[in-house]
C-alpha cells in the first residue's frame, strides 16, 4: 500500500468511528475535510498524526456550531490548523503533537517553550478566541503569562518570552506589543483513541501540567 493510500485508509477508518453518532450535515462537512487532507497529503503539505487530530477537533466544533477549515492561511506568511466561525466571531486553533526537530535534541523543553510562546504570539492576533490541541499523552510547556490577562503581565515577563522567542524565532521576530496583548483562552485535550475532545481553560491545564513537573518558572527566568 503506498503512502498516499495508507494515509486516505487512515483516515477513512477513523471517520467511520467520527461518524457512527451524528446528524447526516456533520458528517458531509467531515467527509469533505477529509477530501481536502487527502489533497494535501498528495502535495506532501500534511502528516497523519497531524491530520487525525483534526479531523477529532473539526468534529468537536462542528457540533458546536462553527463552520470550520482546516490548514487555514491567515496571511501570506501563517497557515493556522484549524479556521471556524460562528456568528461574528472567530476561532484559530494550533494542534501541538510534542515534535522535537533533531537540531534541539538538547533543549526539547526550552524549544517547545519557545514554540508555543512564538505560536501563541502570531496566531492569537488573527483570532477572536485561540486554542492549542494536545493529545492527551502530551503536556504542553507554555509560559504561563499567556494564562494572564494582558494587563497583568511584567515588562520583565514580557522581555523575557521576547528573548526565548528571538532565540529560536527571527522571521519576523516578534514586538513587545504583540507579546503583550497576545492571549490562548482553551486548550482542547484531543483523543483520537476515543474521537473525543476535552476542553480546559489555561490556569487549570497549567496547575495539571505543574504537578506532574514541568517547571515554566526556571524557563521563563532562565532564557
Amino acid at each position: 500500500m503506498s503512502n498516499k493510500q495508507k494515509f486516505e485508509s487512515d483516515l477513512t477508518t477513523l471517520l467511520d468511528r467520527l461518524t457512527c453518532d451524528v446528524e447526516p450535515s456533520v458528517e458531509n462537512k467531515l467527509n469533505m475535510l477529509k477530501d481536502w487532507l487527502v489533497k494535501l497529503q498528495q502535495e506532501n503539505i500534511v502528516k497523519i498524526n497531524h491530520s487525525v487530530m483534526e479531523l477529532v477537533c473539526a468534529k468537536h466544533l462542528i457540533e458546536k456550531g462553527y463552520d470550520v477549515q482546516i490548514e487555514y492561511p491567515l496571511n501570506e506568511l501563517l497557515t493556522c490548523d484549524l479556521y471556524g466561525i460562528k456568528g461574528l466571531g472567530n476561532l484559530v486553533v494550533e494542534i501541538e503533537t510534542g515534535f522535537i526537530p533533531p537540531e534541539n535534541a538538547l533543549a526539547p523543553l526550552v524549544y517547545t517553550t519557545a514554540r508555543l510562546a512564538s505560536k501563541i504570539i502570531r496566531y492569537s492576533s488573527f483570532a477572536g478566541k485561540f486554542a492549542l490541541g494536545v493529545p492527551p499523552h502530551y503536556i504542553l510547556p507554555f509560559p504561563r503569562t499567556f494564562a494572564k490577562c494582558p494587563r497583568d503581565r511584567s515588562d520583565r515577563e514580557i522581555e523575557v518570552i521576547k528573548a526565548l522567542c528571538d532565540s529560536f524565532y527571527q522571521k519576523p521576530p516578534v514586538t513587545l506589543d504583540e507579546i503583550r496583548n497576545a492571549r490562548i483562552q482553551e486548550i482542547y485535550i484531543i483523543d483520537v483513541d476515543r474521537g473525543k475532545v476535552q476542553e480546559t481553560d489555561p490556569e487549570a491545564y497549567l496547575k495539571r501540567a505543574m504537578q506532574k513537573g514541568v517547571v515554566y518558572e526556571y524557563l521563563t527566568t532562565k532564557c
